[in-house]
């Protein structure tokens, strides 16, 4: 039955609906594979490869967050990835098919716009500040190389002699006037970062005052991804053959030359070292799935946007696959470029890795500027860097919500393990040729719901109230925070309460069955 329904479906022959066809629909497809593949890629692999994956390595006993972060990618984030995949090439057709049967699970699409529209507004705010490092590398001499600037503070304290000196015994006694002082030291990346890049106001009740050469560089960011969006998938397909293999040209030439470096080995052995003690820690688990989630982009909505622009009997298993693996490589490799840099840096502070590394925005714009200081022609590798966090951004970001709500024609998806399952296999069979493997059919049934709701119970159990560096944030500014959070499951009951509300029947069975059909 799931399958005649499919294939009525197909055909446009679904009772009270619109028939639609291609020609009507007019979304277009893209190009060839390889730009589907590529744009897939460039929307998986992000700035979280980056930072975030190492930091979550190192904190969680380096080669040992390996295991639970594989089991993750083979459990829960390839067979939903594969899901989406195929959720999104089913509606190529322009029909939704049975798997908007329910219509009680449209509000998760509106929920993945929410949440899309938070990650886009984010994502252009990181390569705001990417394009503010970018344009300030371009000197003879990086700003945050020294303390003699008029926004350092006395604390202020740099490996290189501010006298600009490389004599190696002027920067050993240096580096061990730094190391043995009892005042808490700042380097000059850090407060170039906090007094004069953002200018921190005491307060996140103070909103200070308007940084123009920010708001100048963020209002370039959403010119480019204009730019890069502005025929859809004609232009954003073309693009991708750039934005998606560039970073791993720059990738591999800040590794090559990482590996070069004085004490980049004893980075790389802190990064693949494990700490067996620590697999046993629930915590490690639960970083490792959100990680993957985080990385792969599952439950944003763009996912399913790009593979709806795919041809309907694109292989999406082989996509998924391919895609997938390299996504979680590209973390592994950008690893031992990260710890390779690190290393060296920890060597010239007299430190150890683990306390020259941060996450978040310290990593990308406090640590690494600090290391390429460290480096020949340094002006000249910090343009390369940022470049990359630039494309890297640009990469998720032109996936946006934006991108989904002015490209689409389409409702909200519907998305729900649980309702669309019994009928997902003959679909795909449909599309494919082939049904999906019994280990996917396994892992959408039970495996992967069973993980989403571990990492649900585990976020809740394990929260505590967010701080940054001494500063703990007022509790109307964690409600705000929470109610963003909320802001996007929040969409899931309202609508289901809406439909019932609107719909026929005197009992709640009789108005289940209704909106059912």
């Amino acid at each position: 039955m799931a399958e005649k329904s499919s294939e009525a479906v197909l055909n446009g022959a679904v009772p009270g609906e619109t028939v639609k066809t291609d020609e009507n629909v007019r979304r277009g497809n893209w190009s060839n594979q390889i730009e589907f593949v590529l744009t897939s890629v460039g929307y998986a692999v992000g700035l979280g490869n980056v930072w975030r994956f190492p930091y979550l390595c190192y904190r969680n006993g380096g080669g040992a967050f390996m295991f639970p972060y594989i089991i993750m990618l083979v459990f829960c984030g390839i067979p939903l990835f594969f899901m989406e995949l195929s959720f999104g090439q089913f509606t190529s057709q322009g029909c939704l098919g049975v798997w908007k049967v329910n219509p009680m699970f449209k509000g998760v699409g509106y929920g993945m716009m929410v949440v899309s529209t938070y990650i886009g507004i984010y994502y252009n705010v990181v390569i705001c500040l990417a394009f503010y490092y970018f344009f300030s590398s371009m000197n003879s001499l990086l700003p945050w190389t020294y303390c003699n600037n008029r926004w350092n503070t006395a604390n202020c304290s740099s490996v290189l002699q501010s006298n600009r000196t490389t004599n190696m015994t002027e920067l050993s006694q240096d580096v061990s006037t730094l190391v043995n002082s009892t005042m808490k030291r700042t380097s000059p990346s850090e407060e170039y970062w906090k007094y004069y890049v953002l200018k921190v106001s005491g307060d996140i009740g103070t909103f200070g005052e308007i940084r123009l050469p920010l708001l100048g560089c963020l209002a370039v960011a959403w010119f480019v991804v204009f730019l890069c969006l502005i025929k859809g998938v004609k232009s954003s397909g073309k693009v991708v053959y750039f934005t998606a293999t560039f970073p791993y040209v720059v990738l591999t030439i800040l590794f090559i030359r990482g590996i070069t470096l004085d004490g980049a080995v004893n980075g790389i052995k802190y990064y693949l070292t494990p700490q067996w003690d620590k697999i046993l820690d629930a915590k490690v688990w639960g970083d490792a799935a959100s990680q993957i989630f985080y990385s792969l982009g599952c439950a944003w909505g763009g996912l399913i946007t790009m593979a709806s622009y795919n041809k309907f009997h694109n292989n999406c298993y082989r996509d998924s696959i391919i895609i997938s693996i390299t996504n979680c490589a590209t973390s592994v490799y950008a690893g031992f470029v990260i710890f390779s840099i690190l290393g060296f840096m920890a060597s010239h502070l007299g430190v150890e890795v683990s306390e020259v590394a941060d996450h978040g925005p310290g990593l990308a714009f406090v640590a690494y500027p600090e290391a390429l200081t460290l480096l020949p022609v340094s002006p000249f590798w910090s343009i390369l860097f940022f470049f990359m966090l630039i494309l890297l951004g640009l990469g998720t970001q032109v996936r946006s919500a934006f991108y989904y709500l002015l490209q689409t024609r389409m409702r909200p998806l519907s998305f729900s393990l649980f309702a669309v399952q019994p009928h997902l296999r003959p679909d795909v069979e449909m599309m494919l040729g082939f049904p999906p493997p019994a280990f996917f059919q396994i892992c959408w049934r039970f495996v992967s719901p069973s993980i989403i709701f571990f990492i649900l119970i585990f976020t809740v159990v394990q929260y505590k109230p967010i701080s940054y560096n001494d500063y703990v944030f007022p509790s109307w500014a964690l409600i705000i925070g929470f109610l963003m959070a909320m802001s996007s499951v929040i969409c899931i009951p309202i609508y289901a309460i809406w439909k019932i509300c609107m719909s026929e029947g005197d009992t709640f069975w009789e108005v289940s069955e209704w909106t059912n059909h």
